[in-house]
């Protein structure tokens, strides 16, 4: 279709369909709604996700002593104060589930796939508004029934957010095991569906809607890492909706695809010739691409951020774009790694190893060109900046751990210990939510009309990245003395007794840096309604996001599409006035387009 004909099909819309409050704010089928949409929606489920966490690191710093809180929020889980045991398991289940899937898939990847995708390649809209919209709903049906299983009467899914089995596979193995897991069951089929329905809405908008002289080698690294990551997720999220209907017929239709030899109390189950080390292959089929799947989008978003508020070109366009297909390619094939102690043939582990080991490769490239993008830049050091630079710190320092971890010999010794714990928060948890902030701060403008407070901005990234330091460094140390993870309480082994101070010290920075996400609720709620008011392009950028109005319309631009003449990554060019040139602007006669 024409851009003219869009035009007039757009102008007929508005003028024949005045839109109500319930087609507006809540049946939106307008891209720039929903992402709000996940947004919100993906903030709540952060705030319970965080919530848990402090419960349980105070359990560990303090166990046994009783505790207000818990007798609050826990109830008869927390007689006397004191948290149960079960309770304790199957908050560390629910926390991780929620982070990984509801904030840092669906909220991260939900919220900026939808908001930048037709913005920055010059769209009216999704491919689809209708499935769009319907993939939004699922999200949230599936976040509804994952809260509603806290309040089921046996408890929440206790085994762990890698929910293997038997504990997850036998309603009567512990009160974690009966309706609670059903319920996460059902939640995550339904999260699968709707993280399939946007992906796939996402690769076809990427691939049919680019606007005129959008060519595949133009497009934002941004839209790069969210194409990827949609393509990984069409790939991988379907194996573990299999891993979950199979381990639904082993709960309820008495199968044995997961479960075997099975005694409980003396007893003989007649479950025979399943394996739950089936489960954990399909489980990390998922579980390895999901890591970059979370990682992608906040490293898509960084690029941006980065390129923008150093004033330079992204340093190696290209090399970017093929570490980015060189990772989603590499994620698939190295599932094994978790599964080291498994009773895998060594021979297995070491192609495993390698396959881990080469991943190395595109991720040190991305770390490198962001390193060199920043060298000599002239650096606007705003929160989204900042955010941005912390994303790399916490990614290499993170990555480096991953070096052990991949390396069978090495990992055996530090298996399920904490330092398992403090590599994958600083790699997956932190890194993506320095991102997922990175993106808040930057689009607020382009979200709201509104700017985001600068000085509150600074308090929440300083105080984030002392408290996420302090959390998970000393976590290694811990690890590598042998403290198991999961477990409620180590007072039982004197061998951990020396390491109950360290305990208490991780816990306080984890309840300051809890504590000050309130700056950032108190700033991002205030600036909505009373912010400052946005101009078009506050940072002065080269996307085309940029160019429409800060009033939301519905269609995006209000006359023709934009056309693209450029790259997104013309700053600071020889021969313009500015220090920017966006996407829109024609070459000058005798420019040459920059090599990339």
């Amino acid at each position: 279709m024409s851009a003219t004909a869009e035009t007039h099909v757009h102008d007929d819309h508005e003028h024949h369909h005045k839109e109500t409050f319930v087609t507006k704010y809540i049946f939106s089928q307008d891209h720039k709604m929903i992402a709000k949409q996940y947004l919100i929606t993906g903030s709540i489920m952060g705030v319970i996700g965080i919530l848990m966490s402090l419960m349980f690191r105070m359990q560990l710093a303090w166990p046994e002593k009783p505790n207000v809180l818990f007798e609050a929020l826990l109830g008869k889980w927390a007689p006397g104060g004191v948290m149960d045991a079960d309770i304790y398991l199957a908050l560390v289940t629910i926390h991780g589930t929620i982070m990984v899937f509801f904030v840092l898939t669906a909220g991260l990847s939900g919220t900026f796939s939808n908001l930048l995708i037709p913005l920055q390649i010059g769209a009216r809209d999704m491919a689809s508004g209708f499935l769009n919209m319907v993939s939004y709903w699922l999200f949230f049906v599936s976040s509804v029934i994952m809260i509603l299983s806290l309040f089921v009467e046996a408890g929440p899914a206790a085994a762990g957010w890698t929910i293997y089995p038997p504990l997850s596979a036998l309603p009567m193995a512990q009160g974690g095991s009966g309706a609670g897991m059903t319920l996460w069951l059902v939640s995550m089929a339904i999260f699968i569906a709707s993280s399939l329905l946007g992906s796939l809405n996402y690769i076809v908008t990427v691939i049919n809607l680019r606007t005129k002289g959008m060519s595949m080698t133009r497009l934002p690294l941004t839209i790069w890492a969210f194409f990827v990551t949609a393509i990984i997720g069409v790939i991988s999220f379907p194996v573990l909706l299999s891993a979950a209907l199979l381990l639904i017929m082993d709960r309820s239709f008495g199968t044995s695809f997961f479960l075997s030899d099975i005694f409980i109390q003396g007893e003989v189950l007649h479950y025979q010739g399943g394996s739950p080390v089936l489960f954990e292959h399909l489980f990390w089929f998922l579980g390895h691409p999901e890591v970059y799947i979370v990682l992608l989008p906040a490293l898509g978003i960084t690029s941006e951020i980065i390129a923008t508020n150093s004033r330079k070109p992204i340093f190696g366009y290209r090399a970017m774009v093929a570490s980015i297909l060189a990772i989603a390619f590499l994620s698939t094939i190295v599932w094994g790694h978790h599964m080291f102690i498994s009773g895998m043939n060594p021979f297995l582990g070491s192609v495993f190893t390698f396959t881990t080991l080469l991943i190395a490769i595109p991720s040190a490239v991305k770390a490198f060109n962001y390193i060199t993008t920043l060298w000599k830049g002239n650096l606007q050091l705003n929160p989204a900046m900042l955010f941005s630079i912390g994303l790399v710190s916490t990614f290499i320092t993170g990555g480096l751990t991953g070096i052990i971890l991949g390396d069978s010999a090495l990992d055996i010794n530090v298996h399920d210990t904490y330092f398992v714990v403090a590599h994958f928060h600083l790699v997956m948890g932190i890194s993506a939510l320095y991102g997922m902030f990175a993106g808040i701060y930057h689009w607020f403008p382009k979200m709201f009309g509104r700017m985001l407070n600068k000085n509150l901005g600074y308090v929440h990234f300083w105080v984030t990245a002392v408290s996420a330091y302090g959390v998970f460094f000393p976590m290694h140390f811990i690890g590598m003395a042998g403290l198991p993870r999961r477990y409620y309480t180590n007072t039982a082994f004197p061998l951990f007794d020396d390491l109950a101070n360290v305990n208490v010290v991780i816990t306080v920075f984890a309840l300051i840096g809890g504590v000050f996400q309130l700056v950032f609720m108190y700033n991002f709620i205030h600036s909505i309604f009373y912010g400052k008011k946005a101009t078009q392009n506050p940072w002065r950028s080269n996307t085309l996001e940029w160019t429409t109005p800060v009033k939301h319309l519905h269609g995006n631009w209000p006359g023709a599409l934009p056309e693209v003449h450029r790259w997104s990554y013309d700053y600071s060019k020889p021969g313009h006035d500015d220090d920017f040139v966006p996407q829109n602007v024609p070459l000058k006669e005798g420019e040459e387009e920059l090599q990339h």
